[in-house]
C-alpha cells in the first residue's frame, strides 16, 4: 500500500500523481520483485543449504546433490512484498490471490519439509494435497461466484468465435476447482530441469500482464470485444511482480540451478496461473499460453494409460522433458527450446484477443 501514501503526496507536489497510473505501479513491482530476489537470494540460499543431506540426491545428477530445494521462499516472498507495496491489497481479486498463494503456498511447503525431515523423496500423500488443492478452489469459486460485489461472470467465451458463449452459472465453481487443480499439478509436474518451470511461468505471466490490463480497460475491452473485468487492474500490478519474482529467482535457478523452487513454489505458481486464465476470462485460452505444461501433464497421463492397458511406455520417461533428456538431447538445449515454444504459445493467445 505503499503507492497510497506516495500518491497522498500529490498535495505537495505534481510529481506524485504518477503512483496512481497502473502502469507505472506494475513496473516498480517488478523492479521490487527482481530486486528483493538479488538482495536475499544468495542469504536464502545458504540458509536452505543446511538442509540438504545424500539422500535428497538427484538420482540422475550427482551434481545437484548439495543444491537446495524449497526455493519457492524466495519467489513468494519477493512476490507477496511486491504486491503489498504496490497494488491495492482492499481489491478482492488481489485477495483472493494473495489467500490462492500462501495456501497452495503452505502445503508446499509442507511436502518439501516432510521430505527433507524423513529424508526421502515422499512427501505428504498426494491425495491430501489434491484435496487441499480442491478445497482452496471450491472456496474462491463460492466467492467469485456469489460475491456480488464482483459481478464475477460466469461464463465461458470461445476464443476466435465471439458469439459463443457457455454459461455456467453456479458450475463455474466446480470448473474454478478444475482449472486451479490442473495447473496447480502441471507445473508441479514440469519443475524438473534447471530454468524449465520458471521460465515458462515467466512467459506466461507476462502474457497474463498484458491481458489483464486489456481486459480492465473499458475502451480496449469494447474495442477488442472480450470481456470486461472491473477491478482487474490490480491484477496487472500482481503479475508484474510476479514477472519480477520468476526473473530474480531465474538468476539463480538457471543451468546450472543454485537453488530449486520445490513444491513451495510450482503448486502456488500452477495455482495462480489458472486463477489467471478466470480472472481475465481467458479460461480456454490457458490450453494455449498454457501449453507446455498441458504437454508435460498430458504425457505423464498417456503414459500411465498406456502401461496400464497395453503393457507399454510411449515414452522413455515421463513428464516429455525427460524423454528427450533420454534421447541425448542436452539439458539445457530442451529447456531453451521449451522456452521458446513457450513464447510463441504466449503470442499466439494474446493475438486471440484481436482474432474473434
Amino acid at each position: 500500500m505503499l503507492y497510497k501514501f506516495l500518491y497522498s503526496l500529490v498535495k505537495y507536489w505534481f510529481g506524485f500523481n504518477i503512483f496512481r497510473y497502473v502502469t507505472v505501479r506494475a513496473a516498480l513491482a517488478t523492479f521490487t520483485s527482481i530486486l528483493f530476489s538479488l538482495l536475499f537470494g544468495r542469504k536464502i540460499i545458504n540458509k536452505l543449504k543446511n538442509f540438504c543431506h545424500p539422500n535428497m540426491l538427484d538420482f540422475r545428477n550427482e551434481i545437484k546433490e548439495k543444491t537446495p530445494t524449497m526455493g519457492g521462499i524466495l519467489i513468494l516472498g519477493s512476490l507477496l512484498i511486491s504486491t503489498i507495496l504496490w497494488a491495492d491489497i482492499k481489491n478482492t481479486y488481489i485477495l483472493l490471490l494473495l489467500f490462492l498463494t500462501f495456501s497452495l503456498g503452505l502445503v508446499g511447503f509442507v511436502d518439501d519439509w516432510t521430505k527433507l525431515k524423513y529424508k526421502s523423496y515422499k512427501g505428504v500423500r498426494p491425495l491430501f494435497k489434491i484435496v487441499w488443492q480442491m478445497f482452496i478452489g471450491f472456496i474462491i469459486g463460492i466467492i467469485i461466484v456469489y460475491n456480488g460485489n464482483l459481478s464475477f461472470n460466469t461464463s465461458i467465451h470461445v476464443p476466435f468465435f465471439k458469439k459463443i458463449i457457455l454459461p455456467l452459472g453456479e458450475y463455474y465453481i466446480l470448473f474454478t476447482v478444475f482449472i486451479i487443480v490442473a495447473t496447480s499439478n502441471a507445473v508441479n509436474l514440469t519443475d524438473g530441469m534447471d530454468g524449465l518451470a520458471i521460465g515458462s511461468v515467466l512467459t506466461v505471466a507476462l502474457a497474463y500482464a498484458i491481458i489483464s490490463y486489456v481486459i480492465s480497460n473499458i475502451k480496449f475491452a469494447s474495442y477488442l470485444n472480450v470481456p470486461f473485468v472491473k477491478g482487474a487492474e490490480e491484477v496487472t500490478v500482481f503479475t508484474a511482480g510476479l514477472v519480477g519474482s520468476c526473473l530474480g529467482f531465474l538468476w539463480f535457478n538457471a543451468y546450472p540451478a543454485e537453488i530449486f523452487m520445490g513444491d513451495t513454489g510450482s503448486l502456488p505458481l500452477g495455482g495462480i496461473i489458472g486463477f489467471l486464465a478466470i480472472i481475465t476470462k481467458q479460461e480456454l485460452s490457458l490450453i494455449f499460453v498454457g501449453g507446455i505444461f498441458l504437454a508435460e501433464a498430458l504425457s505423464v497421463i498417456i503414459q500411465v494409460i498406456s502401461f496400464k492397458s497395453r503393457g507399454k511406455r510411449v515414452f522413455l520417461m515421463t513428464p516429455i522433458h525427460h524423454h528427450f533428456e533420454l534421447k541425448g538431447v542436452p539439458e539445457s538445449k530442451i529447456v531453451v527450446r521449451f522456452w521458446i515454444i513457450g513464447i510463441i504459445l504466449a503470442l499466439f493467445t494474446i493475438i486471440t484477443l484481436k482474432i474473434r
